[in-house]
């Protein structure tokens, strides 16, 4: 991962999205943990959770009995808007109760969640020094950062972030709709070393027909797409007919496992059969060059949509 010398699983297992582990339906505690347990199963070492998900003691729970060293715990606190910041106090705060929820003395790495890039400088002068303290103490290994994708979709705050030299770890949205990061945020990140989390690798416009029609009629009508590149019935039909992908899940999934500076892509559900399928996709091989140039051609100026 980086420069953390974190040995990561390609897939990292969510806490969040719409699922949360199967707390955001009707999973409950006990679904939760058995989410978590089938990751391990699945040779899953990397965690990622918030203190907002609400899913880090049913995690705690389910790796009470791993050892350790051999678990990756990622998690996030935000900050707050401009108009009522947490305090530097609250947000160390926030650290102590994820390491209760967790039953942890340490986490591996905590990031700044959510960042909008009006928030950024309050991070760097305020936050920025509690984490540093923390990682001094021992209490965190290391420092991360994530966007607010749906707000960001551009990543104005991540360009800023990886640019300043003192994040380890950032968390960015990426998938075959948006795919910007590739040409600004991923090769800055590779060339400081820094590790790379994906998230909204998949999405509703990647996993729902209808959302995708509404995702591409926004596209066509900002110019970012042309119409007449794409089937009006079947548009991203040409990933499935020129590749092996079985759906265009599996597809959307190694389309983001295979781009250069990647570690980890997060997936996060509340089916232990599907998280199954989706870290199959994941280990699965590149998409063939003549889709990926496709897709290239099709989606390469769109920087303004998340595919939520």
């Amino acid at each position: 991962l980086g420069r953390t010398g974190l040995r990561v699983s390609v897939a990292g297992l969510g806490g969040g999205g719409y699922s949360r582990l199967g707390l955001g339906g009707d999973g409950g505690e006990a679904g939760a943990e058995a989410v978590v347990m089938r990751a391990l199963e699945l040779g899953i070492n990397f965690i990622d959770t918030a203190e907002s998900y609400g899913t880090q003691s049913a995690i705690g729970r389910a790796i009470k009995s791993v050892p350790r060293d051999q678990m990756i715990i990622s998690t996030k606190k935000g900050v707050g808007r401009p108009d009522q910041f947490c305090s530097p106090q609250q947000f160390r705060e926030g650290v102590e109760k994820c390491l209760r929820e967790f039953g942890t003395d340490f986490i591996d790495v905590f990031h700044a969640h959510g960042i909008r890039p009006e928030c950024y400088d309050y991070v760097v002068a305020e936050i920025v020094p509690v984490l540093q303290s923390l990682q001094q103490a021992g209490t965190i290994r290391f420092m991360g950062i994530t966007e607010m994708f749906n707000a960001d979709p551009s990543h104005r705050m991540l360009a800023r972030a990886v640019a300043d030299g003192c994040w380890d770890v950032i968390m960015v949205g990426f998938n075959m709709l948006n795919p910007s990061a590739n040409r600004t945020i991923l090769p800055a990140a590779e060339k400081a070393d820094v590790g790379a989390l994906i998230m909204f690798a998949v999405r509703n416009a990647l996993s729902q027909p209808q959302r995708l029609a509404e995702v591409l009629d926004h596209l066509i009508a900002e110019g970012r797409v042309d119409a007449g590149a794409l089937d009006a019935d079947d548009p991203l039909g040409f990933v499935l007919a020129g590749s092996d992908a079985a759906s265009l899940v599996e597809a959307a999934y190694r389309y983001c496992r295979h781009q250069q500076g990647v570690h980890v892509v997060l997936t996060g559900t509340g089916s232990a059969e599907h998280l199954a399928a989706n870290v199959q996709a994941i280990l699965k091989s590149r998409l063939p060059d003549g889709v990926l140039q496709r897709l290239a051609d099709i989606f390469g100026r769109v920087d303004c949509v998340s595919g939520s």
